[in-house]
């Protein structure tokens, strides 16, 4: 029987600010670390999460009560590289790897503090759905130019 490997995909490095469109501070919680003294790597995530959608709000792409269009996340995964901790702030540094007919997929940099590379870097990726039907619509012309602000 004829069997090949398939190698394990590279480990990302460390990414640089330089290497983000925008960026959204998010302070550390007591409630984040865990019995290791360090954030836990659940609570990665969930700055993913913030950072993404503070910045469709911020941008007007996004009413979390009000919009008739959603963003839902099908896909999400992180590398880590250093430890973050608490109390400090954590600079998530946002781009757009590709944006797809509904399809947005981000990169995320996780910073502590002023640190220059990343401690994690994330990808995230969201899809626009119709709030009631949940079904994937298309990304207008008006979502689609704020979003190209943020193309790597």
């Amino acid at each position: 029987m004829n069997s090949t490997v398939n190698p394990q995909p590279a480990r990302p490095s460390p990414l640089k600010r330089s290497d983000f469109r925008a960026f959204q501070q998010i302070p550390t919680r007591w409630m984040d670390v865990d019995i290791y003294g360090h954030v836990n790597n659940v609570q990665y995530l969930s700055f993913f999460d913030t950072a993404v959608n503070a910045w469709y709000v911020g941008k007007g792409l996004l009413d979390p009560v009000k919009s008739s269009e959603i963003f839902l996340v099908v896909e999400t995964g992180c590398h880590y590289f250093a430890e973050l901790t608490f109390p400090s702030m954590v600079s998530a540094g946002l781009r757009i790897e590709k944006l797809g007919s509904s399809s947005v997929v981000f990169t995320v940099g996780l910073f502590s503090g002023e640190q220059s590379d990343t401690a994690a870097l994330g990808r995230f990726v969201h899809v626009l759905v119709d709030r009631e039907t949940r079904r994937p619509v298309p990304i207008g012309d008006a979502k689609r130019e704020v979003l190209s602000g943020l193309l790597a």
